[in-house]
């Protein structure tokens, strides 16, 4: 088993899926899982061309819902190696959620979140009416404003290979008060997020996933220069 952080939030950096399927197509007996928790939705991942086995992820981030909902591809490799562990707990149990969905009519084993499952299904429409490939777009678009911004004013955390479709983190400048800036920016009708971890007074990270359009970034980026006066 080889499990991935397609897209790390705290660093902005998005790990390239491509080189790491190249190598595992020599290993077919690798159960490749992957981490699409803030990716899915914004970035463009073709599971079954990567030959992704198990990909995770939830509501909250690029398919643009309140959190509270785990989503989950499973291929039937990662079902029937599933069928050889002895303890496989309750809550990534596969095989008794793929029974129940096979053979109950897609019920789950437990009482799901409904709501959250009529709003996904909503979602999905609305996605699906932008089109995927308009999507991606957006979010690429989106990115490298924010990218082109950073690199103006400050300097950006990630290196450009791996750079995230979905949220940019980009280094504080000298004397850079981050709490006194989304205070401002709160005033405004926006909120931004500082580093996280070691990073966290270091950076700070802007968010451009779901349902944000490019016009919603100029507003942000242009609040920002306003309170910076840069």
């Amino acid at each position: 088993l080889i499990t991935i952080t397609h897209n790390e939030t705290a660093t902005g950096v998005a790990t390239p899926l491509e080189p790491i399927a190249e190598v595992l197509r020599r290993y077919p007996e690798v159960i490749f899982c992957v981490d699409s928790v803030s990716s899915l939705g914004g970035h463009k991942i073709e599971v079954d061309k990567l030959g992704i086995d198990i990909c995770i992820a939830s509501s909250q981030k690029c398919l643009g819902l309140p959190p509270g909902l785990s989503l989950c591809s499973v291929s039937e490799k990662a079902i029937q190696n599933a069928h050889k562990v002895q303890h496989r707990g309750l809550y990534f149990d596969y095989v008794e959620l793929y029974k129940f969905v096979k053979e109950k009519n897609y019920q789950y084993p437990s009482t799901p979140s409904l709501s959250h499952m009529y709003a996904l299904d909503f979602q999905l429409d609305r996605i699906l009416a932008e089109g995927l490939d308009n999507r991606f777009a957006r979010h690429i678009a989106m990115a490298e404003r924010v990218r082109a911004w950073g690199c103006e004013h400050f300097s950006l955390f990630a290196e450009e290979h791996c750079r995230s479709n979905t949220v940019t983190c980009i280094r504080n400048g000298p004397d850079f008060n981050f709490a006194s800036l989304n205070s401002a920016l709160g005033e405004r009708g926006f909120s931004i997020s500082n580093g996280y971890g070691k990073t966290k007074d270091l950076t700070f990270r802007i968010a451009h996933m779901a349902d944000a359009t490019l016009a919603d970034i100029d507003e942000l980026l242009a609040a920002i220069d306003d309170v910076l006066q840069l």
